[in-house]
């Protein structure tokens, strides 16, 4: 392997690896930085963990030594997916070229518009920015993006997998067509590879590692447990006890509302934890991180914020409390540990419910990961739901209500007792006996054409007597007419409006009254 000073770095890039307690490169950086400093396009793909971030900063400061920055218009512009990463490559910069004027330029939300502004107007060598900020500072007239010379998309397959192609496509289009692109990932699927295709002219491809593949420093287990969260939170915090030579921690959920839960969760229990996710304020997640790195908190619950990128080098555990979706992001996860040629431990905690997603990671890394102890499969079935009340079950198939099948708690049948008017069966004009009392009637059809029918009610029947309306001089009322009469009764003639039957209160005024 060469040393770093056959590479072709300047002497001062040189002094400050040498500095940094860095006498070899690693694969990628061997590898690309040679063509970066050629001005080449790069597509670099390699195990996180493995000095991606080194790969693109030592030849951009030994590249950025000619030449002068101007007001408002960056010569370098790097972009990246998160805001932690963007800080990272920060202090990457810092470090390197401590014997080198530069101006470096932080472009990231929850931070004051003011000061960037500031940092812009006074000229900027390297621009790093999410693609967010940088936009809005575009639309805000303060930066003009046509004298940038080198274009870094770092963690290249997140960039367009997850939602900024239209923000790359568009910051692209607003560069300089004769730029350096230089793409940095861990991952780079075949669909992703022909979307680099718009933005690389030929590309010099740097592939050291297999895609996708796990470090091989990294000890991965699975750890079976029921779906039930809070026997998963039990399971993970016996691991984490069983674990001796934990010294810190970072702990993956796949949604944000699991983190703020497994951080209190973990706090009650007597851990030294800590959260982070993304809906943090700038301020907070980077006093939250300085704090993990200072060691001041053991463990580290996270979502995929802190996946990507993120170089916390001492880090000895990393705990999937949720398998991910993606089976990328496992490959990122566990890349937490194990770095810069560290061991590390990667405990993932199944259910069975997560098979198809334990086989599609197997899949990608290539490699059967090893149970601790009994698989999934072998967990005991979780006990079913509780059925809801069948009172308010029901099954709707489309929305007019075609197909609605509703099914109702049984009543117990009501017994006669005396003054239970509606217990009594009602008869006919001529009284007939019950065979069977009505708590023995079911709803099959022969029973139910036993029952007697429902009489209709008789003339006889009394009626309650109306309730008349005080008033001070009640009007006369038509005499009775035969009601028969002008409704095609006994003539056999149909009525023609309201025939003789008409009602009082339109005679009025008539003087039919």
């Amino acid at each position: 392997m060469k040393p770093f000073s056959e590479l072709g770095l300047s002497a001062k890039v040189l002094a400050a690896v040498e500095a940094a307690g860095y006498s070899e490169p690693t694969p990628i950086q061997e590898q690309a930085i040679p063509h970066a400093l050629e001005r080449r396009d790069i597509l670099g793909i390699a195990q996180t963990g493995t000095g991606k971030t080194a790969s693109f900063v030592l030849p951009m400061l030994t590249l950025l030594e000619k030449g002068r920055a101007r007001a408002r218009m960056p010569r370098t512009l790097i972009i990246e997916p998160t805001r932690e990463l963007a800080a990272q490559v920060e202090e990457s910069f810092v470090r390197y070229g401590r014997d080198q004027k530069i101006n470096i330029a932080l472009l990231i939300g929850g931070m004051s518009f003011g000061d960037q502004d500031k940092k812009i107007d006074r000229g900027v060598d390297v621009l790093i920015a999410t693609p967010g900020r940088l936009l809005d500072h575009f639309e805000r007239g303060k930066l003009l993006m046509n004298a940038v010379e080198i274009l870094v998309i770092d963690e290249a397959d997140r960039m367009l997998d997850m939602g900024f192609i239209p923000d790359i496509e568009r910051i692209c289009k607003l560069l300089p067509v004769t730029r350096q692109t230089l793409f940095f990932s861990a991952t780079m699927p075949p669909e992703i590879t022909r979307l680099t295709e718009q933005f690389l002219q030929n590309p010099v491809r740097v592939e050291v590692a297999k895609p996708a593949s796990a470090a091989l420093t990294v000890t991965q287990r699975l750890v079976a447990c029921q779906k039930v969260d809070s026997e998963k939170r039990e399971a993970l915090r016996r691991v984490i006890r069983e674990e001796t030579d934990l010294t810190n921690a970072i702990i993956f959920c796949n949604r944000k509302r699991d983190v703020a839960t497994l951080f209190r969760s973990l706090e009650r229990h007597g851990f030294s934890a800590g959260a982070l996710h993304g809906d943090m304020d700038q301020r907070s997640r980077t006093a939250m991180l300085q704090s993990f790195r200072d060691n001041k908190i053991q463990l580290l619950v996270a979502s995929d914020v802190a996946a990507r990128g993120l170089d916390i080098p001492a880090v000895s555990h990393v705990f999937n409390f949720d398998v991910p979706i993606h089976a990328e992001d496992y490959v990122h996860r566990i890349g937490r540990t194990g770095r810069a040629g560290r061991s590390g431990k990667a405990f993932t905690l199944a259910t069975k419910a997560d098979k198809k997603y334990l086989d599609a990671i197997e899949k990608l890394i290539g490699t059967e990961i090893e149970w601790q102890g009994a698989p999934a499969a072998a967990l005991p079935e979780e006990p079913a739901d509780a059925a809801p009340s069948a009172r308010r079950s029901s099954r709707r198939t489309d929305a007019t209500g075609a197909g609605r099948t509703r099914v109702r708690k049984e009543r117990p049948a009501r017994t006669a007792e005396a003054g239970d008017e509606a217990a009594v069966p009602v008869v006919e004009a001529e009284a007939q006996p019950v065979a069977e009392p009505v708590a023995a009637v079911n709803d099959e059809p022969e029973v139910r054409a036993a029952r007697p029918p429902r009489r209709a009610r008789s003339e006889s029947t009394p009626r309650p007597a109306p309730v008349e309306r005080a008033s001070a001089a009640p009007a006369p009322r038509a005499a009775p007419v035969d009601q028969n009469r002008g409704r095609g009764g006994d003539d056999g003639k149909a009525p023609i409006g309201f025939g003789d039957d008409i009602p009082a209160f339109m005679l009025i005024g008539t003087g039919a009254l």
